[in-house]
């Protein structure tokens, strides 16, 4: 299979090399030097295309990726507020893409049960509920798009939840005080941190904290060449879950 990388920063290299691992081929990489090489004609070189760039910079390398029929498999979060422009031109130019917040086949089986979790405590309302996250001090984001996912199916779980807030940590925000129907989502960037996430569920008299911790960026990558494997003869428009069998 042959790949475009749209994004060569830390995780681009990743997925390189785990790509070529698998027997794929690299036939362009694409950065903030080399923007000029994103051309319909270099784009049709490839089979799929996999993103990993910026927010600012996601939504215009899925529509070069429409324009020249590639397939695009994006793991970039921080767009998702034209997720639905995106859809519509997707479905209307009937191109394929699969977007994820989170790729790790990990925190995949995370999302599934965390929902089967909110399910659960629906029923215990003596039970507050929050989420934190915790980034390396690069992500540019926040939340991040693992942290929505998890809070968002929450709020659909959980009827006394309705909202997230989102506060990060050593700014004045965090020093407000929630509203009940608020699920508080706290975000902490410190060095070399992958990726942590957790949800807490807090009572009087105990908790009970559900964890995910990520020790690397290997298995996003591996995820996304999975993903990009499983996108290359398909059209339409996906989500990661949609690649997971989960009952």
């Amino acid at each position: 299979m042959k790949i475009v990388l749209l994004g060569y920063g830390k995780m681009g290299q990743i997925i390189e090399r785990i790509a070529l691992e698998r027997g794929h081929e690299i036939v362009l990489k694409i950065n903030i030097d080399n923007r000029e090489d994103l051309t319909e004609s270099n784009l049709r070189k490839a089979d799929v295309a996999i993103d990993f760039s910026t927010p600012d910079s996601a939504v215009e390398n899925i529509y070069a990726c429409f324009e020249a029929n590639l397939p695009i498999v994006v793991g970039t979060t921080g767009w998702y507020g034209r997720l639905q422009e995106v859809k519509n031109e997707c479905l209307l130019s009937n191109n394929a893409l699969l977007y994820g917040s989170n790729f790790s086949i990990g925190v995949n089986i995370f999302f599934h049960v965390n929902r089967i979790l909110a399910k659960l405590m629906n029923d215990y309302p003596a039970y507050e509920v929050q989420v934190e996250e915790i980034h390396h001090t690069q992500k540019l984001d926040s939340p991040s798009g693992t942290a929505m996912t998890i809070a968002e199916d929450i709020i659909a779980n959980v009827d006394r939840k309705s909202e997230w807030v989102n506060v990060l940590a050593g700014t004045p925000a965090e020093e407000e005080v929630l509203k009940k129907e608020q699920l508080l989502i706290e975000s902490l960037r410190m060095e070399n941190i992958p990726g942590t996430h957790t949800v807490l569920y807090s009572s009087e008299v105990d908790e009970i904290e559900f964890k995910h911790t990520a020790h690397n960026r290997s298995g996003f990558a591996l995820g996304a060449v999975f993903a990009a494997e499983w996108l290359e003869k398909r059209q339409g428009f996906y989500n990661i879950t949609d690649i997971f069998n989960f009952k």
